[in-house]
């Protein structure tokens, strides 16, 4: 498959490459780690591989997995936390195409640890051990996406409910009525020092964790039986989720800020990742059929966005710029004040997953 500049697979290959450059796959930062910033771009990657055929993308991402993944499948993951369990998406690939039985072991143990998992006392999942009773956004897509896969792999049909009553809790606990859009966390106990003390909602919506929940439900979709009775509330909520995101589009850049509302503000700036996120998540609901073609257009234009902020040298090196490096939960002023970098893997993992969709 020959690469045509200015395609979105031109653009994803180039991705790819300049960090394949960068980094051998065992140093890929936190190097060493099992972490969901590689989950989020490695599973770009073989998104990238299922599209071009090329064995080079399978080999890095099965590099990765094999520094950390021993072959007994045993491996060292932080037990405290929801965001362990992202990486695990690699694993089905890994299994499906090599057969080895240790990305399954690897599998079962994230598959018992997410289980295991510390709630709320309405049962939604912590998002880490030193955040108790708090449920943040980013957590549906850390754990829902490899869960439901996981029950279809291999035949755990429970998990299908356990993973739609995430979704639900989350939903119902974060989402503003006015807005249609998401808080970034709430707190059951009330007690975190960003919580409403009447609903415990986090102040403000940020970008990227909404970009993750749009991801979780359409790739939660995927997965999910066509018959399973919550299928129709997660696709319900897609859509106001896709009606109430492309409402918050810049009309000038066709891309979203950092703090998701509050556009007019000076300080406030685009944000890449979860511009990304949101041109993926639409783009792949409209292809599937959840929200109506007309959205098609914001897809289109916060693509264009984002390809006008992306840089390429003469050696072929891309440059994803604008990009908030993780963050906690705090105030309008917390946000803004976020460090951003350049080539981050969320940031890049995002772009491969918005390329590959657009591609199709």
């Amino acid at each position: 498959m020959e690469m045509i500049a200015d395609t979105p697979m031109f653009w994803a290959e180039h991705a790819c490459e300049t960090l394949m450059s960068k980094f051998e796959p065992a140093e890929l930062p936190p190097a060493g780690r099992w972490h969901y910033h590689q989950g989020v771009f490695l599973k770009g990657m073989l998104m990238v591989w299922k599209k071009t055929g090329k064995q080079k993308y399978f080999d890095y991402v099965k590099s990765y997995v094999d520094s950390l993944v021993d072959e007994n499948g045993s491996f060292v993951f932080r037990n405290t936390e929801l965001d362990s369990i992202q990486a695990g998406l690699l694993l089905f690939d890994l299994y499906e195409v090599t057969g080895e039985a240790r990305y399954k072991i690897a599998a079962d143990q994230l598959i018992n640890f997410m289980v295991g998992w510390k709630k709320t006392n309405e049962g939604g999942f912590w998002h880490k051990e030193i955040y108790p009773y708090q449920m943040w956004l980013d957590g549906l897509y850390m754990a829902g996406p490899f869960a439901v896969q996981y029950a279809t792999v291999f035949n755990r049909p429970e998990l299908y409910d356990l993973v739609t009553q995430q979704a639900e809790l989350m939903i119902k606990n974060t989402k503003d009525e006015k807005t249609g859009l998401l808080y970034h966390a709430w707190d059951e106990s009330r007690q975190a020092v960003w919580a409403n003390p009447e609903t415990g909602r986090s102040p403000e919506f940020w970008s990227r964790s909404i970009g993750w929940v749009v991801v979780a439900l359409v790739e939660i979709l995927d997965y999910l039986p066509k018959d399973h009775p919550k299928r129709a509330f997660l696709i319900n909520e897609l859509k106001s989720l896709v009606e109430a995101i492309t409402k918050q589009q810049d009309p000038k850049t066709g891309m979203w800020f950092q703090v998701t509302d509050k556009g007019d503000r000076p300080e406030n700036w685009v944000e890449h990742s979860a511009s990304c996120l949101f041109v993926y998540g639409i783009a792949k609901a409209i292809r599937m059929g959840y929200v109506d073609a007309k959205y098609q257009e914001n897809a289109n234009r916060g693509f264009k966005g984002l390809l006008n902020m992306v840089t390429i040298d003469t050696d072929g090196k891309v440059t994803i710029p604008e990009i908030c490096i993780g963050t906690g939960v705090g105030d309008y002023a917390h946000y803004i004040a976020r460090p951003r970098s350049s080539n981050d893997l969320h940031g890049v993992g995002a772009f491969l997953f918005a390329c590959v969709e657009m591609s199709k």
